[in-house]
């Protein structure tokens, strides 16, 4: 169950612990490559500043981004910024983010994101709570898909195997979660059936494709690892 004001709690818990680790980098370090492709640390944290920001505009009613050419041009812009600039803005950008989700309003109403993708008003504050987690692993400074908490991995790969499911391009999977009985299912009815076992920060590694990307899972049944389209 979807729980807004636990949530939102848990974003500021974990832009707290983002902040305090990057704290400890320095202005030569920030422009040092992060795990995502073509991202500095510099990126990553203008990114989390940008999207604080445009979940603002979801709550208002206004589209998320102006357009996808800007979304891009504003990280760009950012990113190289000095340590103290960025963390100012990951904080400020925030702060502003948490007033305006914390307002009393109706927490069932639908509400537009990027690419047309809609939701439910009260599964936002779960949704920055990924980006805060998942872009602290991305900024490469020694927090883990494994240092995340088990109800976090757990609702993650739920909501990443929600995102894949009824995918053409994606054979039918099964997710077995080790030494319990958690299970997942995703991707599509066609090709043959894939059963993946492993522990919950390979199995949202593969979701993700962060980390090694389910390297290390087991393949119980079907063909291998399967190909996921990007996020």
């Amino acid at each position: 169950m979807i729980d807004h004001v636990d949530d939102l709690r848990s974003v500021r818990e974990a832009t707290e612990r983002l902040l305090a680790a990057a704290a400890k980098l320095d202005n030569g370090a920030l422009a040092e490559e992060s795990h995502l492709p073509g991202w500095t640390r510099g990126h990553v944290l203008a990114h989390l500043a940008r999207n604080a920001d445009a979940l603002v505009e979801v709550f208002e009613g206004r589209p998320m981004y102006e357009s996808a050419t800007s979304r891009e041009s504003d990280i760009e812009r950012d990113a190289g910024r000095p340590l103290l600039e960025q963390l100012e803005d990951v904080r400020n950008s925030g702060d502003r983010w948490q007033a305006v989700a914390e307002r009393p309003q109706d927490w069932t109403r639908t509400v537009e994101l990027r690419n047309g993708v809609t939701d439910t008003a009260a599964r936002v504050p779960f949704r920055r709570l990924i980006e805060v987690e998942l872009h602290h692993v991305d900024l490469n400074i020694g927090y883990e898909l494994s240092d995340l908490s088990d109800d976090f991995s757990e609702r993650e790969i739920s909501f990443l195997a929600a995102r894949w499911s009824g995918r053409p391009e994606v054979p039918p999977v099964t997710l077995r979660r080790s030494a319990t009985d958690r299970e997942w299912h995703t991707g599509g009815t066609e090709g043959t059936p894939v059963v993946l076992e492993g522990p919950a920060d390979e199995l949202l590694g593969w979701l993700a494709g962060r980390g090694l990307q389910g390297a290390h899972l087991a393949v119980l049944a079907g063909d291998g690892l399967p190909g996921l389209p990007p996020l």
